[in-house]
């Protein structure tokens, strides 16, 4: 597959610049935020009522059910955390070379930000602890497409959220089997599960670390950069690790099915972007664009409609032979809407969508109807977004197609995660983010949902004055105010987000 060459790449002076600008220093300096959010999530992280061992801990016990143990770890963790956002953006400042001596340094970072939260307590989401609830349905025979997981006895314990205890699983076979698996293997124990379904995000990781450079590579896009937009991202790492998202997972098996099927292995592409819908359905949308690079450049339509039939032919295949093995069939497929029904504020579709339903309650009308309306044609307009990548653009072009169709997707739905704009951010690196405007939105996106989600989900012990709103409001304060600092106010960084970048020569855009 022969891809586009976007000027996006910033310029290379050499290996001896780049050593001298000491990299290590991010590095450390985002080893030691990642070393406070570790800190920080022993007295604020998710926490099971069943990990009695860890509640008896004398440290933890301090850092939880005392109000000044409670408070210095809400400030650690928002420290940390933006911290380490520091870290990443003056890591890529400090990288003036993106030849290949920048690899080992952007993997380093890598590691070293990502180790101490690959046993820091669940950060951010309780995502995980409703993977435990789900492998225990998946264990006591019931169906997880049918029944919720406040079928399972003393769930309450486990720690998953009570927002969705009766709400059929959104995940596809794949990954409702290996929660089963961990399930069984640790007898439900949240401690052993967490870290089992930690090792299960790592592999996704480390996929994306292998399949981000050579997916570059083929747009001739700098591959070490776009490793470090991607991998060494504070929101990758928190989402994937922190929080233990199975999001990791899926991504990883779409990027490697990419890889293969850009580089005429259509069908073990297939196969495993296949893998990824049975971890979440969403991946779906990626199907068509592989079917376009299988029927090759300058394919006529008749050839196109072919090759599409096919793809889903053995893709829907596998799935239908997933769902006779497991006996829940296309279970999955009415359990889509589950995490679809909600909306949030900063979702510029959801936002919408709540201004029109306040102005038509206000008008004595039923106004959330209206808002409903205005979500639908958000969703009506991503469909015919991607519709309209799949049939109009140039071959060269088909990875940045279909980022620019699952963006489509994720910004005009009424709900935004910050997992869903991790899903975004591999697309888009390995097909091009300029040196400009581009990569300027992602400094801010990150910033951001660090910020966001820094302030939002907080484990904070009820039985004390120090109260949830409370630890939000200073969180929020802290990280807000380290944002503001770094986009106004740092000598460092506010270049990044205020000065006009520079373009490179068109011989800087290659890859080294």
């Amino acid at each position: 597959m022969t891809a586009q060459v976007p000027a996006t790449e910033p310029s290379s002076p050499g290996p001896e610049l780049a050593k001298a600008n000491h990299p290590n220093v991010a590095i450390i300096q985002g080893l030691i935020g990642s070393l406070m959010m570790l800190a920080g999530s022993l007295g604020v992280g998710w926490l099971s009522l069943a990990s009695y061992d860890l509640r008896r801990n004398p440290v933890i016990m301090w850092l939880r059910f005392e109000p000044e143990g409670a408070v210095l770890s809400v400030f650690l963790l928002a420290l940390g955390g933006m911290l380490l956002v520091r870290s990443w953006l003056r890591l890529g400042q400090r990288i003036t070379s993106w030849g290949p001596e920048s690899r080992p340094v952007v993997l380093k970072a890598t590691i070293a930000w990502a180790a101490p939260m690959c046993v820091a307590l669940p950060l951010f989401s309780r995502d995980v602890f409703a993977y435990i609830a789900q492998g225990l349905v998946m264990v006591s025979g019931l169906d997880p497409y049918k029944d919720g997981y406040s079928q399972i006895s003393n769930y309450v314990q486990i720690g998953a959220d009570d927002l969705w205890a009766q709400s059929p699983t959104p995940y596809g076979p794949i990954f409702l089997w290996l929660e089963e698996l961990v399930v069984r293997a640790t007898g439900g124990q949240p401690e052993y599960s967490i870290l089992l379904f930690r090792v299960i995000s790592l592999i996704g990781v480390a996929l994306c670390v292998y399949y981000v450079p050579k997916l570059a590579e083929l747009h001739n896009i700098n591959p070490n950069r776009a490793l470090w937009l991607t991998t060494a991202n504070p929101l990758f790492l928190t989402t994937f690790i922190a929080s233990i998202h199975n999001d990791a997972l899926m991504i990883g098996l779409a990027l490697a099915g990419l890889y293969l099927a850009a580089t005429k292995h259509a069908i073990p592409g297939i196969l495993l972007i296949t893998l990824s819908v049975g971890i979440k359905p969403i991946t779906l949308i990626l199907l068509p664009f592989v079917g376009l690079m299988w029927a090759g450049k300058g394919a006529s339509w008749p050839r196109k409609f072919l090759y599409w039939f096919m793809t889903a032919g053995i893709s829907l295949g596998l799935l239908w032979i997933l769902g006779i093995i497991n006996g829940l069939g296309f279970g999955w497929v009415s359990a889509l809407s589950t995490p679809g029904s909600v909306w949030i504020w900063y979702a510029p579709v959801g936002f919408l969508g709540m201004l029109v339903a306040t102005l038509g309650n206000a008008l004595g009308l039923p106004g959330w109807t209206f808002g409903d309306i205005v979500h639908t044609l958000g969703r009506v307009a991503s469909v015919l977004i991607v519709f309209w990548q799949m049939f109009v653009g140039e071959y060269s072009r088909l990875v940045r197609r279909l980022a620019l169709a699952f963006a489509a997707v994720v910004m005009l739905a009424p709900m935004i995660q910050s997992w869903y704009v991790v899903w975004l951010i591999p697309l888009f690196a390995v097909t091009g983010i300029r040196n400009d405007w581009q990569v300027k939105t992602l400094y801010l996106l990150v910033s951001f949902f660090m910020v966001y989600a820094i302030s939002d989900q907080l484990d904070i012990w009820p039985y004390f004055d120090f109260s949830l709103s409370a630890a939000r409001q200073i969180a929020a304060v802290i990280a807000l105010g380290f944002a503001l600092y770094l986009i106004f106010l740092d000598p460092k960084t506010k270049v990044l987000f205020r000065k006009k970048l520079t373009e490179p020569s068109p011989g800087e855009l290659r890859v080294r």
